[in-house]
């Protein structure tokens, strides 16, 4: 049975904004090697139409922008939206049956399906289907921005915590 993560960069104040984190080499090939082992992406279609980015290829990228695009290419992604009619490569739309939809991907999988977007996670979380959540804790404050938690914080308990690089945090928690 697979577990459902839900993981993101977040400010010191509680918000995520893809923007405003340029991860450092040591973050990157930590996120490479995450993509490369997870049985598949849950999204909400904004996180989604951001991600499409990795879907072509950039001439700037470097070999480590190539390598990420590889893993996140070749995993399965499930999109949740009302407004698109159709996906990119490797995607699929799922259907107004969030909680079945869900509860079917962690029966069929195994290892990790990361969710994608505090939006997203706040509906999941709300059904209880969230295994783990993945704080990356970066030493700035952005003042605005999508909280992590889109909704009230569940309660959680903290299992482990370590340092990647030089200054981010990275705590993980389980529902309590």
């Amino acid at each position: 049975m697979a577990k459902l993560v839900f993981g993101m960069n977040q400010s010191l104040d509680g918000y995520v904004d893809h923007t405003a984190f340029t991860p450092s080499p040591t973050l990157f090939r930590h996120f490479i090697e995450e993509a490369r082992g997870l049985a598949g992406s849950v999204y909400g279609r904004q996180m989604y139409e951001v991600m499409r980015y990795w879907d072509d290829d950039h001439p700037e990228w470097n070999a480590e922008e190539h390598a990420f695009a590889a893993a996140w290419r070749t995993q399965p992604k499930w999109v949740v939206s009302r407004s698109l009619n159709s996906v990119g490569p490797n995607a699929r739309l799922v259907g107004n049956n969030l909680e079945g939809t869900i509860r079917e991907l962690k029966a069929e999988h195994d290892g990790e399906i990361e969710v994608a977007g505090p939006n997203l996670a706040h509906s999941l979380s709300e059904l209880g289907l969230i295994d783990e959540y993945r704080i990356y804790l970066h030493p700035a404050v952005l003042g605005h921005g999508k909280p992590f938690f889109a909704g009230p914080r569940p309660r959680l308990r903290l299992i482990t915590h370590n340092l990647i690089g030089e200054d981010v945090i990275r705590m993980t928690y389980v529902p309590a």
